[in-house]
């Protein structure tokens, strides 16, 4: 696929959330809350509970546009929170939660969940997160391990969009996305290794099943996959996006990187996993503007230069689609208000949860905190 044929990729997004209440406090209305905001959304709309009673999980549908993308995150955000709020809570769109907790173990519905709570064990609940899965549509999974192949070089600029977790256990850990850190504990968390097939790619699986740490092939919960569920390729790096207009940037950007990738005439550096890893951690503690490996060289730029190439590159197919605008904005409010990590801290524990209520249901990055 050419460059310019970027914009005919299709893309989904899936986002989680926290339900707190005005102290911060978890609520495990999440069953109840997913229920009723689907029946406030036309359709059948992908809204459902997660691991953990106090988190809900929403999909968009297959999505043709960033645009398309804020209009269906908007939605389903606006019809959870208002969901949530019937159940005397606040949905909150934040990578970790911020306050300290009591203790909070009750685990959401389904047989799979208190599998996994009872394989998993303690170290979990002290462990929540809330990610963001970009899908890029491909079509098959030699198609998708190629794309992974790409992306796993992008993966710690990539961490630096959505950076969106300063704050765990009522402390300021010094990370921009705290939950990078947790989601790696994971014993089949972390960069994928390049693989060279997918013999290569149903042999490792077959290795993890083996070890007893996973249960399932769903547990495999690499940084960028092949979905199990449908022709997609899968970039689950990311801390859930503050606004549905950074969700939607991060899907462009994964877009235009899983375009460069089925280009089958070039091939891609096969950096070392440990170094990837690494690099990872630097972009996690430093968030938007961190300093990470250069896809492109055997160098290391701040994340937003490269993206502002990256763009730059896809111009031509952004412009066709009319999204060009969109992401050079979105990028641009970005340098001006700072990561949601920053915006978080500039909010404060005491102020943070009303922050992020606010914000989460909010399209558009006006008025928020500048650095």
């Amino acid at each position: 696929m050419a460059i310019d044929d970027s914009t005919t990729l299709t893309v989904g997004v899936e986002e989680e959330f926290f339900l707190v209440d005005a102290a911060g406090r978890l609520v495990d209305q999440g069953p109840e809350t997913a229920e009723r905001g689907a029946a406030a959304v036309d359709g059948d709309p992908d809204l459902k509970p997660e691991l953990l009673r106090a988190m809900v999980e929403s999909a968009t549908g297959i999505c043709h546009s960033a645009h398309q993308v804020v209009e269906e995150l908007t939605e389903l955000r606006g019809a959870l929170a208002g969901a949530a709020r019937e159940q005397g809570a606040l949905l909150v769109a934040t990578g970790t939660v911020p306050h300290q907790q009591p203790d909070f173990t009750p685990v959401g519905p389904g047989a799979r969940y208190r599998q996994i709570t009872a394989h998993v064990g303690e170290f979990m609940f002290a462990g929540m997160t809330c990610g963001c899965h970009v899908h890029v549509g491909v079509e098959d999974t030699a198609a998708a391990l190629r794309a992974a192949n790409h992306l796993r070089l992008w993966l710690p600029a990539l961490i630096t969009v959505c950076a969106n977790s300063p704050f765990h256990d009522g402390r300021d850990t010094g990370y921009a996305s705290t939950r990078h850190l947790l989601w790696e504990r994971w014993p089949s968390a972390g960069p994928p290794p390049y693989l060279d097939s997918v013999e290569q790619y149903e042999e490792l699986v077959e290795d993890l099943l083996a070890t007893g740490a996973i249960l399932d092939r769903k547990m495999v919960y690499f940084d960028v996959r092949p979905s199990e569920d449908q022709p997609t390729v899968e970039t689950r790096i990311s801390d859930v996006a503050p606004t549905p207009r950074e969700a939607a940037l991060l899907a462009v950007l994964v877009r235009s990187i899983v375009a460069e990738s089925l280009d089958g005439d070039r091939d891609f550096p096969r950096v070392p996993t440990q170094v990837v890893r690494a690099a990872q951690w630097r972009a996690a503690k430093d968030g938007w503007g961190a300093v990470v490996p250069d896809p492109w060289s055997d160098g290391y730029r701040p994340a937003p230069e490269i993206f502002a190439d990256l763009v730059a590159r896809h111009a031509p197919a952004l412009r066709r689609s009319d999204e060009l605008e969109f992401v050079r904005s979105t990028l641009a409010s970005l340098d001006e208000t700072g990561d949601g990590a920053t915006r978080q801290r500039a909010a404060g524990l005491d102020g943070v949860v009303a922050m992020l209520a606010a914000q989460t249901k909010g399209a558009s990055l006006a008025g928020l905190q500048p650095r």
